[in-house]
């Protein structure tokens, strides 16, 4: 029986070093952003080729002379902004856009739920990448994360990671729970996202097209355990996502998310709630009910993403899937590496909310 590969643990301890973060994608500030082509092309700067020609202004100069100096360039991110958002309304009024087998709609993720989730992100969360150089910037992989937080914020901030934080950006797509495309408008959404059930079938179709699949094998156990509990991994199943792997032939990315724990502290549960109304639970936080539409404000906790390094599985012998015993091997020194990962960044910082 052919023995699964160790791959060795980082030992270097003490608090998660900042990483300079790639420039944004999005529009620049006002005043500060390049004359694009088609702001050029509204103003009548642009050239007999198409080029962009910059505006140009007359000053007086030393002497009583006049110069010819480039113009200060002005505002324009409103107007790329509006502009942007009448394409995306003409493309989807047309239906100028295309979504994949699994429902996957780049043009509204694009366009809609990433921007949306954006400011948690960045400002709220103030959200912290590390080891992004691990992630395959193309073909198949599956990223297994650990779960928490009791509303599963996590698994969409890291969707946010790996498409901003990445030299080329990817889209994640996840495997969800059935209970998330049996919710009215979540499940839709989720389908427009890019995700799809967590089932070994849907997961090898999408490693077999080269896309980036996210897991979080530990479920409703992960998001709805106990705040004592918190940073302490659950059980991760059967080891179906590790079988996915293996017969895909795709490297496995441990990935460890730090900070998701204290947005939602979820100190009690009320059993016979979640069963009427058809849930893992329904929690109770120290915001939650009490503060009525406040509490599910979630608390804004420093977040650490750490990926890291890949564990290959092209290296096994075809059928090595259904080694009941590689997969349990497999699946326990994924999920060791993710758990020592976390104990690494939470010995290294100094606050919850403060990093």
């Amino acid at each position: 029986m052919p023995e699964a590969r160790v791959i060795p643990l980082r030992s270097d301890g003490g608090r998660p070093r900042n990483r300079p973060r790639p420039a944004p994608r999005r529009a620049s500030r006002p005043g500060v952003g390049p004359l694009t082509e088609r702001t050029a092309a509204a103003r009548g700067l642009t050239g007999p080729d198409g080029a962009v020609e910059s505006p140009e202004v007359t000053v007086p100069a030393p002497g009583g002379e006049l110069a010819t100096l480039p113009a200060p360039e002005g505002p324009n991110e409103l107007e790329e902004r509006v502009a942007e958002v009448g394409e995306f309304l003409q493309r989807r009024v047309t239906g100028r856009y295309s979504v994949d087998d699994f429902g996957f709609d780049r043009d509204l993720t694009e366009h809609v739920v990433l921007p949306l989730l954006r400011p948690l992100y960045e400002r709220w969360f103030r959200v912290e990448t590390i080891g992004t150089e691990n992630v395959p910037l193309h073909g198949g992989a599956l990223l297994v994360a650990n779960h928490s937080g009791t509303v599963p914020l996590d698994a969409l901030m890291t969707t946010v990671a790996v498409h901003d934080d990445l030299a080329v950006p990817r889209y994640l797509r996840m495997l969800a729970a059935d209970l998330v495309f049996g919710l009215p408008g979540v499940g839709a959404t989720a389908r427009k996202a890019g995700h799809t059930l967590a089932c070994n079938a849907d997961a090898e179709a999408l490693l077999g097209a080269g896309e980036l699949v996210g897991v979080w094998p530990e479920g409703f156990k992960g998001i709805g355990k106990d705040f004592a509990d918190r940073y302490k991994l659950q059980r991760f199943g059967r080891g179906g996502f590790v079988s996915a792997a293996l017969r895909s032939g795709v490297p496995i990315i441990p990935c460890s998310i730090v900070g998701a724990e204290e947005t939602y502290p979820k100190i009690a549960d009320i059993g016979p709630l979640a069963r009427l109304l058809g849930v893992p639970y329904f929690p109770i936080t120290p915001t939650w009910p009490l503060l009525g539409p406040l509490g599910l404000v979630p608390l804004p906790s420093k977040w650490y993403i750490e990926f890291g390094e890949p564990i290959p599985t092209d290296s096994y012998e075809p059928g090595a899937a259904d080694d009941p015993m590689l997969v349990f091997n497999l699946t326990d020194q994924v999920r060791e590496n993710i758990q020592q990962t976390l104990y690494r960044l939470l010995a290294g910082r100094r606050n919850a909310f403060l990093g």
